[in-house]
């Protein structure tokens, strides 16, 4: 086994432990009686969110190792490995010694803990030594950026050769049907033409994970990330058809009646039928314990649907609308949410909204396009009897829940696909544009941008692929998952914004596709939970595990 795989073992092992340090000085402080403290963890955000981030990196290090493991056994450790590997290793371990970036211009530092002495002590470990020291240098980047312009990768092999076929088959069709295509898309604001639809469906990108009885592929997460990833590759919102029927085939399928199962799994897998996930109301954001949208039950079984939801993603050309709304208003909180399954008549440019009791604005948006997004009103909107989700009422929010794993795993993979992107277009434009008599990849810094943005992609792509992992296997894994979503998004906006670097003025133009990807790339950070929502989560989960551990 190689050296660095070893010594990144033992850095692992010393970042757990400096990580457990950061949490028991942060849970003296948010949780002094056993358990966290809401008014505690608002004061302490600063604090909470660095700890969500130093145990998401330390996540990604881990699965990292993992790679690098399976590559070496599979005899497929080589130069560009093992750069990937000590690059990424010196950098993230650089950030959780002396200062984690949450944003722009948030960094999280050890004082923030408390942790001055612990982060010393990590840095004096040898192992992690040789990483900051050996790990991330000019050398290594200019090294990894040759072998990256000269067209080699990092190990992508999955070790199965089913999962292999599906990567390849994707990154085929989205070569020759999205990536030529997608910028004109975009800048015409135009849906994605029907046409790429059907042939998206035959490839089967809406039932990857409805089980095979009910016509999908039964494949599991780890695939349904594999085809997000190569989709969103050549546009995101080509990786993002497939969310929507990934949330309803999941929420269909956990919770459904056999009646529903049969009635409408089959229809999504074949793309037949595109649904789209109506839950953010104005005004309520991440609190969906505020829906007000309410549905009344009619005296003929029917409900009766009054309110407004807003940024709802295809929603005129969609056929189902998984609704999470108040079914029981003397029901404070989630305990009166339910979900409804909500069929209705797909729209057409002249006529979006066809149906009665239902009306629509486009909300005009920056990238994303492909789709288009809206605000509805419903106003006495008609949803057959057996739409009751599971035929059971007030079991709405804790059905959701139980798709959030799947949708943030499924969103950090859009996010690997539009970082593999950035990277592909800045990898292009240096090689091919010259300045002071060079190509742009010859100078320095430009080859440091190209290094850390593939060192950064494949860390949170394996991040991405323990959850998705952990998932097919039952296994719980909404911490992994929002920390695969964490990072993956803020390596999709850091890849972007450096490709439009090395674009230099041309990557401000619109005629460039980079200034798509841009766009695109932005609204990572804020869909299917903003990262300070996501940061919240993750740290308050590691902090009640922590206490419930203890309590055991």
């Amino acid at each position: 086994m190689s050296e660095w795989i070893i010594d990144a073992r033992t850095a692992i092992a010393a970042a757990r432990a400096y990580c457990d340090a950061l949490r028991v000085t942060l849970a003296e402080r948010v949780a002094p009686d056993g358990s966290p403290d809401a008014v505690l963890l608002e004061r302490e955000q600063h604090a909470v969110h660095g700890f969500a981030w130093a145990a998401a990196t330390l996540a990604a290090l881990e699965a990292t190792a993992d790679w690098a493991a399976r590559a070496d056994a599979g005899g497929r450790f080589g130069a560009s490995e093992q750069l990937a590997l000590r690059i990424g290793f010196g950098e993230a371990l650089a950030q959780l010694a002396f200062g984690l970036p949450m944003s722009a211009s948030e960094v999280v530092r050890p004082a923030a803990f408390g942790c001055e002495g612990a982060a010393r002590a990590l840095t004096d470990t040898p192992a992690i030594a040789r990483f900051l020291n050996h790990g991330s240098t000019a050398e290594t980047r200019a090294a990894f950026a040759a072998l990256l312009a000269d067209g080699q990768r990092p190990d992508e092999a999955l070790g199965d050769e089913t999962l292999d076929m599906v990567r390849e088959q994707f990154r085929a069709f989205t070569s020759e049907r999205i990536t030529p295509h997608a910028h004109q898309w975009h800048l015409a604001d135009a849906l994605i033409p029907d046409e790429v639809i059907a042939e998206m469906a035959q490839l089967g990108v809406f039932g990857v994970c409805i089980p095979e009885a009910h016509g999908g592929l039964g494949l599991g997460k780890l695939a349904m990330a594999v085809v997000s990833e190569e989709l969103s590759r050549g546009w995101i919102c080509a990786g993002s058809l497939g969310t929507r029927s990934e949330i309803a085939g999941e929420l269909i399928t956990a919770n459904g009646t056999d009646q529903q199962k049969a009635a409408l799994l089959p229809r999504i897998a074949d793309g037949s039928c595109l649904p789209t996930a109506v839950f953010t109301e104005p005004d309520t954001g991440s609190d969906l314990a505020a829906v007000r949208t309410r549905a009344e039950l009619q005296p003929d079984g029917r409900w009766e649907v009054t309110g407004a939801k807003t940024w709802i993603t295809h929603a005129a050309r969609a056929d189902l609308m998984t609704m999470l709304v108040r079914t029981d208003p003397a029901q404070p909180g989630y305990a009166g949410l339910s979900m409804l399954l909500a069929e209705k008549t797909r729209g057409t440019d002249a006529q979006p909204f066809p149906d009665a009791g239902i009306d629509g604005s486009e909300i005009e948006v920056l990238g994303y396009r492909g789709m288009k997004e809206y605000a509805l009103g419903f106003d006495g909107f008609v949803v057959a009897p057996e739409g009751l989700l599971g035929g059971r009422e007030g079991q709405g929010f804790k059905q959701l829940m139980r798709t959030f794993e799947g949708a943030r795993i499924q969103t950090a993979a859009r996010a690997i696909g539009v970082a593999w992107n950035a990277l592909d277009l800045a990898l292009d434009y240096a090689q091919n544009r010259k300045q002071f008599g060079q190509l742009l990849t010859a100078f320095p810094r430009v080859a440091d941008k190209i290094a850390l943005m593939a060192a950064d992609i494949v860390m949170a792509r394996e991040l991405t692929y323990y959850a998705a992992r952990a998932k097919d296997r039952q296994a719980r894994c909404d911490i992994e998952a929002g920390m695969a979503k964490l990072l993956a998004a803020r390596t999709a906006w850091a890849a972007a914004d450096n490709a439009v670097q090395i674009h230099g003025g041309n990557g401000y133009a619109l005629e460039y596709p980079i200034s798509r990807v841009l766009c695109d790339a932005r609204i990572l950070n804020i869909f299917e939970g903003a990262a300070e929502i996501q940061a919240q989560v993750i740290g308050r989960g590691l902090l009640a595990a922590q206490s419930q551990a203890r309590a055991a």
